[in-house]
């Protein structure tokens, strides 16, 4: 049982259909980042993103301007290889395995596999009365805010397709 204060932010990981968290602390930053690197117009811009929580998929060491990703190239997120196969920004609902006491990993979530993406936790929705209320008792202060869990999810992003 933890006995230091932690603020959590969760909602409804659309992709997953589960509830999803995160660390309040970092989320909005983590939020900011992923923004930022949406809002790019061009391959110049999208490098120049700086990341402190999250790894920049459109760095230079991931796609160098001599290899067709001109500076002054148009950028679109959604095209980015990491994103197109889901690796960035990483899943969300992985969050759980390090914010969420394992007692309450165990009550109410399962471990679920991927193929490419590795484990999370799958919390259904209809334990978050329950669960949320239990956090609470032990001192975790918790918010819930579905859009900034898609977001930090990736699921905002859009698909090149949309």
């Amino acid at each position: 049982m933890t006995t230091q204060h932690q603020h959590l932010v969760y909602g409804h990981a659309t992709a997953h259909d589960c509830l999803a968290f995160a660390d309040a602390g970092t989320a909005t930053e983590e939020a900011a980042e992923i923004r930022a690197l949406a809002a790019a117009r061009t391959w110049g811009e999208a490098r120049q993103v700086q990341m402190t929580h999250l790894w920049n998929p459109a760095g230079p060491e991931y796609h160098e301007p001599e290899d067709g990703y001109a500076d002054d190239k148009p950028f679109d997120v959604t095209t980015v290889g990491a994103v197109e196969d889901g690796t960035w920004p990483p899943m969300v609902t992985k969050r759980a395995f390090t914010v969420l006491p394992q007692d309450l990993q165990d009550r109410y979530g399962k471990r679920r596999v991927t193929v490419h993406d590795g484990d999370y936790l799958e919390v259904p929705v209809a334990a978050e009365g329950e669960l949320v209320a239990e956090l609470r008792q032990r001192g975790y202060e918790v918010t819930r805010d579905d859009e900034l869990i898609n977001l930090l999810d990736g699921f905002s992003l859009g698909s090149p397709a949309s």
